[in-house]
């Protein structure tokens, strides 16, 4: 979506047409999830809301940050001025707690996908490289011997990659 979002901001008007378009099937579910069956109607003003504020805001994203990010923190404002609004007060009986207290991770999904994404530029052992000593926390030892080779060549690999990735990316504006 990130692309989409650049390309929009560009002047690209197909590109917004269809980031409005993933918006939508993005956010319908985000705020059926957050709201009670009795409220789940409200899903589609939330959308419209959200989408108002992106059009309307547009021009505040940080071309330097993740836009899923920007994005959840716009929809959970419109969706706390919404609660607020309807003066929704959510009674769970206490055996039913476990949704409450759940980790939503659709955040981090998307940002996953955002990387995924990224590390499809450079060839699939240097993004398993990249991924396991820059993301989960992997020694570049132990991902090198995962891979059967040496730390040096391990290093060398993971550094051509992120030179690469921030060459390509710098050199597009995105």
């Amino acid at each position: 979506m990130r692309e989409l979002m650049l390309a929009a901001l560009d002047g690209d008007a197909a590109a917004y047409r269809r980031l409005l378009a993933e918006l939508t099937r993005y956010l319908r579910p985000w705020f059926a999830r957050r709201l009670s069956p009795s409220h789940a109607s409200h899903a589609e003003d939330l959308v419209q809301e959200t989408l108002l504020a992106l059009h309307t805001k547009r021009m505040t994203y940080d071309r330097s940050r993740p836009f899923t990010s920007w994005l959840h923190a716009v929809a959970h404002h419109k969706f706390v001025d919404h609660v607020r609004r309807h003066a929704i007060r959510p009674t769970v009986p206490l055996e039913d707690d476990a949704p409450i207290f759940a980790v939503d991770d659709s955040a981090n999904a998307a940002d996953r996908r955002d990387v995924d994404a990224v590390l499809t530029q450079v060839p699939e052992r240097t993004a398993d490289l990249i991924r396991q000593t820059r993301l989960e926390g992997t020694s570049v030892a132990e991902a090198a011997a995962r891979h059967g080779m040496t730390e040096t060549a391990a290093k060398v690999s993971i550094h051509r990659g992120l030179k690469s990735l921030m060459s390509k990316f710098a050199g597009s504006g995105k």
